[in-house]
Formats: structure tokens, C-alpha cells, sequence
């Protein structure tokens, strides 16, 4: 059998194993000095897709430079089952023995799950039915899920809820569980988003589903029942610090722009139907009402700062030429998507001829209010202000949209 050991990342199954056909579903399971857990593991999980799944599935040992018995037990497990692959990877890593896995897999759809199997397997179909159907891209389960059934002490409990909350916070992530180790995805993804993450341990799950949601992707969640295994051997400490890390990186990609996440959507067909049309328009009405909100703020705490100084006109003027160079960049970035320094400064002479119009519009309101009531105080000259602004408001919207629609049209195109 020693002959036959492959290389560092090559599938190996015994030379009597025939694929007449590739399976449906591939399970990876990655594994580091699982001597005493492997098979008992794999001999129940073969055995529940055997009975209880309808597809062909076959089951990949993923061995992380084990240096115990790890790797000869899956070898022996591999002659004795019908459908076990082995790779062997020279380095440490999950992230890394799922990239390997996964992009080299002939399957429809690849999954991995821990080999403490701490996932109850009855939530399997449900992680896999809408990705063979093709409704969703990737699958998760989550322990998180006000129905899933979970067991685990409060250390780790408060652990995995903060991590969470700080993907939201930080990542906008909309997904409730970034670590449970039972996902999947459909293989044609796999390979087109692999290739852009970078982390190759723990962070891996995050820095992936991260990158779905970014592109448009479609995330099913699947609550699950889970146990803790008492005798993990994650380093938790250096997980947390690993983690946190991999957040600022990937949040500073985010707003620097330097992922290739437009491109990623091309290739994946998750760009608009009508070229040129940015997706979400109640989405970014929203965002531009946050943005709306904090710069009429600002304007309403500059202009009476400013007043007693420079007068009425001139108060108006600079309060809004601030507050719109601020709303052009905050809209850009928050509102419409575009990131990076790409045409940042055509944006904001465009946001400056719409800042042209608004001052024209609230100008005007001040001077009529002037010529018809003028004992007007400046708390009444504000709220006619705020008012026109309002006004103005609308118009920018209407402005910056089509501005930004013309950016991301032009990130659409090949080659951009």
C-alpha cells in the first residue's frame, strides 16, 4: 500500500474503488491527529449516507500533516468502505485541506463537517436539498438559530455569540454563524470564490461567506442540534486572536476596495439584469436616509456656529459646501458600493454640481424669507433651511444615483 501513498494534495482511494460516475455530494473531513476518533467517525457517517441520503455521496479524509497513526487508519478505512478518498496535505490547516479538497473534487456538491460528527446528521438533507436543486449557492448550519438545539458550556457559548456580533458590527454580516463545522456549497462556486480567500485555517469559514454575501450570493441557513466535543483540541486563545485579525484584514480589503468582488459577480452572473441599474433601490434609500440624517446634522450645528461670524448667506454656503463634500464620499462608499480611489475625484466635482443646485434652491428659500418676514430670527431662517434642503435632498438622490450608476456600470464590463 505505501507505493500507492500520494503525493501532498493528491486523492488517493484503493486501485480496486472505480468512480463509474462522479457523485453528487463529496464530504470533506479535515482531520489532525484523529488517530483515536477517525474511523469509528467515517464508518457512521458511511453508514447514514448509505441509508439515509438519496444521492451518491462519497466522503474525503482531508489529513492535516497528522504526525500520529492519523493517516495509515484512513488509508485502512478507505480499503475496507466503498466511496472514502484520502488527501494527504504536507501542511497544517482546514482552510487549507478544504481549498485542496474541494476545488479538485468531481462532485456537485462538496461539504465538510468535523470529525467529532458534534452536528446531528439529520440536518445533512436540509443542507444539501436546496443546493443540488440549485436554489442556493452555499448552506450552513447554525447553532445559533432560535430552533437549534445546542449543548456546549458558557465559555464557548459566549464565545461564538461575540464573535458573531462582531461580524455583524464590523462585517455587516448578515449570517448568524460564521464557525459551525457543517457547510456546503455548490462545487462550480467553490471554484471561482476559493481562489479569492486567503485565510487557510479557522478564519477560512468567515472570509468565505464574507465574500458570498459581498458578491450576491445565496446563503441557506440550516438550524442544527450540536454537541460539543469535550475533547476539541482547538486552541481557542489563538483561534480568537487569529480571527480578529483575519476580520481587520478583510475589513480593510473591503474598504479599500482591492477585492475583486465585481469581477467575481460577472463570472457568477449575479450582476443586474439591465446593465448599468444599481440593485437595491430601497436598500440604498435607506443608506442614504442614515447618510441624509447625519449630514443635516452636521449642516444645522455648522450654520449656527457659523452665523454670528459671517451672516445668514454665507453661514449657508460654507455649512453646505462641508456637509456635501462629506455626503458625496459617505454616499459613495456606504450608499452605492464603490470602493477604492478609482474616479473619486470626478465623483466629487458631480457631487459639487448637485451641491450647485441645492445651494441655488436653499439661497433662494433665504433670500425669499428675508425679503417677506425680515425680523425672521435664525432659528426660523433653519427651519426654512432644513426644509429646502429637503427638498434638495431628493434631488440629490436622484443625482448621486445616476452618478454612481454610471461607476458601476463601467466596473461591470470585462476587462474593467
Amino acid at each position: 500500500m505505501t507505493k500507492s501513498m500520494p503525493r501532498s494534495g493528491r486523492a488517493w482511494r484503493p486501485e480496486s474503488s472505480v468512480d463509474l460516475l462522479a457523485p453528487t455530494l463529496d464530504i470533506v473531513i479535515p482531520v489532525y491527529n484523529e488517530e483515536a476518533d477517525l474511523e469509528a467517525c467515517v464508518r457512521r457517517l458511511h453508514d447514514f449516507l448509505t441509508e439515509e441520503v438519496p444521492y451518491s455521496a462519497r466522503i474525503t479524509i482531508a489529513d492535516n500533516a497528522s504526525t500520529d497513526s492519523t493517516l495509515a487508519i484512513a488509508y485502512r478505512v478507505a480499503l475496507d468502505l466503498d466511496g472514502i478518498r484520502v488527501v494527504h496535505l504536507d501542511e497544517k490547516g482546514r482552510g487549507r485541506a478544504l481549498r485542496t479538497a474541494w476545488c479538485a473534487s468531481d462532485a456537485e456538491v462538496v461539504a465538510y463537517m468535523d470529525v467529532d460528527l458534534s452536528t446531528d446528521l439529520n440536518a445533512l438533507m436540509p443542507l444539501i436539498a436546496p443546493l443540488v436543486s440549485g436554489h442556493s449557492d452555499l448552506a450552513i448550519g447554525s447553532r445559533l438559530s432560535r430552533t437549534s438545539r445546542v449543548v456546549r458550556g458558557p465559555k464557548r457559548e459566549f464565545i461564538s455569540r461575540s464573535y458573531n456580533l462582531i461580524l455583524r458590527a464590523s462585517l455587516h454580516a448578515k449570517f448568524s454563524d460564521a464557525q459551525c463545522g457543517f457547510k456546503a456549497m455548490r462545487t462550480e462556486v467553490a471554484r471561482r470564490l476559493l481562489p479569492v480567500v486567503e485565510d487557510s485555517e479557522w478564519f477560512f469559514d468567515t472570509e468565505l461567506l464574507i465574500l458570498a454575501e459581498r458578491i450576491g450570493l445565496r446563503i441557506h441557513e440550516v438550524p442544527v442540534d450540536w454537541v460539543d466535543d469535550p475533547d476539541s483540541r482547538v486552541d481557542i486563545v489563538d483561534t480568537v486572536k487569529k480571527d480578529l485579525l483575519g476580520v481587520w484584514r478583510l475589513g480593510r480589503a473591503l474598504t479599500l476596495g482591492t477585492l475583486p468582488l465585481d469581477e467575481l459577480r460577472l463570472s457568477m452572473g449575479r450582476e443586474p439584469l439591465v446593465p448599468g441599474v444599481p440593485r437595491g433601490m430601497i436598500g440604498q434609500l435607506v443608506r442614504f436616509g442614515v447618510v441624509g440624517v447625519a449630514s443635516t446634522v452636521a449642516y444645522a450645528i455648522l450654520y449656527l456656529m457659523l452665523h454670528g461670524a459671517v451672516g445668514a448667506q454665507v453661514a449657508n454656503f460654507l455649512a453646505l459646501l462641508a456637509t456635501a463634500i462629506f455626503n458625496t464620499a459617505a454616499n459613495r462608499a456606504f450608499t452605492f458600493g464603490v470602493r477604492g480611489g478609482d474616479k473619486a475625484a470626478k465623483h466629487q466635482l458631480q457631487g459639487l454640481a448637485i451641491f450647485g443646485f441645492g445651494l441655488l434652491l436653499t439661497s433662494g428659500s433665504l433670500f425669499g424669507l428675508h425679503e417677506w418676514v425680515p425680523s425672521a430670527s435664525k432659528h426660523v431662517e433653519l427651519v426654512v433651511l432644513v426644509a429646502a434642503n429637503l427638498l434638495a435632498t431628493l434631488a440629490r438622490f436622484v443625482g448621486l444615483r445616476w452618478v454612481f450608476r454610471q461607476a458601476v456600470a463601467e466596473s461591470s464590463q470585462p476587462g474593467k
